[in-house]
């Protein structure tokens, strides 16, 4: 299917969501001409989300460094120097200091990432009760721990868990380029044990690591060819750390980038599209364009896990200056 056989126009965007995209479908969306495609993803992001609303979530390392997973991006893999060091599980009080900050800086997720490959059984009853101090918040709260089983999964619901991360990263043609430890199936399996404990899923992927634009696309169509389409699809751009396999990787095209970001809005009109790692490399420009494509949910914080973010301050200045609004709680508690 070539683009020219892709309906760009506006009314495209009153179509129903999908299941069924196929990859040649998906790679004509890439191959539009730049503006038909924005236009697109601009026109689906209005039919489905508020036009100038950000959700803004923040992300805490509760557990860091000395994961036994290889994935070439990390630095916090044991298999990397990266100067990244071995931290204990944080208390439940330091974490809801945290989570009491995110609040009012103006956040309205807060989400917990541990470096595990699947969280351990003492270690989760920890968690369980971080989830509940941030709950208590009034905060969403998410987390990303790894792989999990069905009883995990049930369990870090019965515990109030809005959201669980577990990204496919890349495609499944591509994934052995990066990660040797888990195989891709095994996050599909994470995926499907959330789904079915009843929890919200946040799963999008990693843009830089020597992919090509299929896997990018297939990437995207595994997404949205889910059963149910995740609430929210982080977009991350890679974050080159000296001592990863991934530090010298070839640069990004930005264009190419915020194709991404259009692609998805386009395939997945209900989520949350998160213009997520990355983001302090960024000109306002880019991100501007990011958001123009359907981007509307941002990391909000000085810090991803271990690699930095923009600060406050100059989120709310850029927000400021395209007249975008933090969603309030009470919408961000109502949707995705």
């Amino acid at each position: 299917m070539s683009a020219a056989m892709i309906d760009a126009s506006p009314g495209a965007a009153d179509q129903a969501a999908r299941h069924d995209w196929s990859l040649e479908e998906v790679s004509a969306l890439f191959a539009l001409p730049f503006m038909d495609l924005i236009l697109l993803a601009q026109t689906v992001h209005r039919r489905h989300h508020a036009a100038n609303a950000v959700q803004m979530s923040t992300l805490l390392s509760i557990k860091t460094g000395a994961c036994p997973e290889d994935c070439a991006y990390c630095p916090q893999s044991v298999h990397y120097a990266t100067g990244v060091g071995r931290e204990a599980l944080l208390e439940v009080a330091a974490v809801r200091e945290h989570a009491a900050r995110a609040r009012a800086a103006g956040a309205t997720r807060f989400c917990m990432g541990a470096a595990y490959r699947s969280p351990r059984g003492r270690d989760l009853e920890v968690i369980v009760a971080m989830i509940r101090a941030v709950r208590e918040l009034g905060l969403e709260s998410c987390a990303t721990l790894g792989m999990l089983s069905a009883g995990q999964a049930q369990q870090l619901k019965a515990a109030g868990l809005d959201y669980y991360n577990h990204n496919l990263d890349t495609s499944a043609e591509f994934y052995g380029e990066i990660i040797h430890t888990r195989t891709y199936q095994e996050r599909l399996d994470t995926l499907a044990a959330v789904r079915a404990a009843g929890l919200k899923v946040c799963c999008g992927g990693i843009i830089g690591m020597g992919e090509s634009l299929r896997d990018r696309a297939q990437l995207l169509r595994t997404l949205a060819n889910l059963p149910e389409h995740p609430e929210s699809v982080p977009i991350n751009r890679l974050v080159k750390v000296p001592g990863t396999p991934l530090a010298d990787a070839p640069e990004v095209d930005p264009f190419d980038f915020v194709r991404t970001i259009a692609v998805a809005r386009v395939l997945m009109p209900g989520a949350h599209v998160r213009l997520s790692a990355g983001r302090e490399s960024m000109s306002d420009e880019l991100q501007a364009l990011c958001f123009l494509a359907g981007a509307n949910s941002i990391f909000y914080g000085e810090k991803l896990l271990t690699t930095g973010n923009p600060d406050v301050a100059r989120d709310r200045a850029l927000l400021q200056r395209l007249g975008l609004t933090p969603l309030p709680h009470e919408a961000a508690s109502a949707g995705a």
